[in-house]
């Protein structure tokens, strides 16, 4: 029996950056199907109890970068701790992936050309020649994949799948939920393939 795993995450988080490789790999290994959902955070650490990155304390905020740093090393990822854009909105490179998914198309290559371009490349996710020029390497038509994204009925998706998360219980990015069990984090990830493998 394939399993599902709805991804929701938002394309600036640097730990869905560092797990998306190997949730790549992991559904290719496991017959899995997913459905990548990106949602509004900033809305739903308003719902949840969390605060954005600037109002974290002081204590936070510098472990937060030891952090990305232990694991830049143990996974051998370029990411950078101070990228040149960031924070930045990534609305609009969402609606775009969610415009791929809501046709029926595989978005895991977009979502991780995102989440590269702003962690090792130093671009502007909120630019939209850079969001076209990502979409181009993707494999899409650009022009026309913002163009149909930027519709209110995808604009509007997107914030019914941030409510949606909410109500899931997702407060923190990456989420990965597999039959209603929910699994917070790119250090998750040896127990989202153990629920996989069930």
């Amino acid at each position: 029996m394939t399993k599902t795993i709805d991804y929701y995450l938002t394309l600036i988080s640097p730990w869905a950056f560092l797990g998306h490789d190997r949730l790549v790999k992991m559904v290719a290994e496991n017959n899995t199907e997913i459905n990548i959902i990106p949602v509004n955070y900033g809305k739903i650490f308003a719902a949840t109890g969390g605060l954005p990155l600037g109002k974290r304390s002081p204590q936070r905020q510098a472990y937060r970068l030891m952090e990305i740093a232990r694991w830049r090393e143990e996974l051998g990822i370029p990411i950078k701790t101070h990228p040149k854009f960031f924070p930045a909105s990534d609305q609009m490179a969402a609606q775009m992936v969610t415009s791929v998914v809501q046709e029926g198309g595989d978005a895991m290559e977009l979502t991780g050309l995102f989440q590269r371009l702003v962690w090792v490349n130093d671009g502007n996710i909120a630019d939209e020649r850079t969001a076209i020029d990502v979409a181009n390497r993707a494999g899409f038509d650009g022009e026309k994949l913002l163009k149909d994204s930027q519709v209110p009925e995808i604009a509007a998706l997107y914030e019914q799948n941030t409510a949606r998360a909410i109500e899931r219980g997702v407060f923190g990015a990456p989420t990965y939920i597999i039959d209603d069990e929910l699994f917070w984090g790119q250090d998750r990830l040896y127990f989202v393939e153990k629920a996989l493998k069930k």
